[in-house]
């Protein structure tokens, strides 16, 4: 994987107030004592390669890829903090879970902060799942199945808790593929070995937000798309994006 700086941040959207990049999986947001030896930084990498200081608003987990928002003045950095703390930015995600999950569902779990004192009171957290496809392999994962079962995802956070996402799908028994906190680990190997690759798969797809110069809904998607039958005939996958394309288009998803 290529150090900071080694590589420009694929961008996705540029005006005179904000940016909008691609975050590859692996990188932090930006430096913390918590992965001390950490090198790779979203906002030392993107101020160099604009050449401007940029304001973080939000932030994504390490192993998360996909669409990050950073304002470009004090100005719409306050008016994106402040649409993301009143819950107005739509956020969807995509991710691969273990199992067939429920067509949908809404999750209504509290979550109190990791981080946090063991008496530390819970914080209301809610997530919609949607099931948008799954899949079933002859090879068996775990010797009490005679295959494999797992299911792409759409899950939507109406509130920003910290790891929402993972914690929600734990809470229903789909952990994310990939998921070394909050998952399985012998399934995780597995989907490993199976893929070539170990990482985890949640996908940060769309931003919808209210734009900071004159609040219009700005829509900001990472460019995969699914279904990916729905893909031109001679469509070139941009190399951020062909973990995640080969995923859904080398698998045999039933939608």
């Amino acid at each position: 994987m290529a150090q900071a700086g080694a590589l420009p941040l694929p961008l996705l959207w540029r005006d005179e107030h904000l940016v909008a990049v691609y975050k590859p999986a692996g990188w932090l947001v930006h430096r913390t004592g918590l992965d001390a030896g950490e090198t790779r930084f979203v906002l030392q990498t993107l101020r160099d390669q604009l050449g401007q200081h940029v304001f973080p608003v939000h932030r994504l987990d390490k192993g998360t890829c996909g669409v990050l928002v950073m304002a470009l003045h004090p100005r719409a950095a306050r008016s994106l903090a402040d649409a993301f703390a009143a819950q107005a930015v739509r956020k969807r995600y995509l991710a691969l879970v273990r199992g067939w999950a429920p067509t949908r569902t809404d999750v209504d779990h509290a979550l109190r902060p990791e981080d946090a004192a063991q008496g530390a009171a819970a914080q209301p957290a809610r997530t919609h799942l949607a099931r948008l496809a799954q899949l079933e392999l002859p090879e068996a994962s775990d010797a009490r199945f005679a295959g494999t079962r797992a299911s792409l995802v759409l899950a939507e956070p109406a509130t920003g808790r910290r790891h929402q996402i993972r914690r929600h799908l734990k809470h229903i028994a789909h952990p994310i593929i990939g998921d070394a906190t909050h998952g399985k680990g012998p399934l995780n190997r597995w989907w490993a070995a199976r893929l070539g690759r170990t990482r985890l798969w949640l996908h940060a797809w769309q931003l919808t937000l209210p734009h900071p110069a004159d609040g219009r809904a700005l829509v900001l998607d990472s460019g995969l798309r699914w279904p990916a039958a729905d893909l031109a005939p001679g469509h070139e996958t941009p190399e951020y994006l062909r973990d995640w394309q080969a995923l859904l288009q080398g698998l045999p998803w039933q939608q």
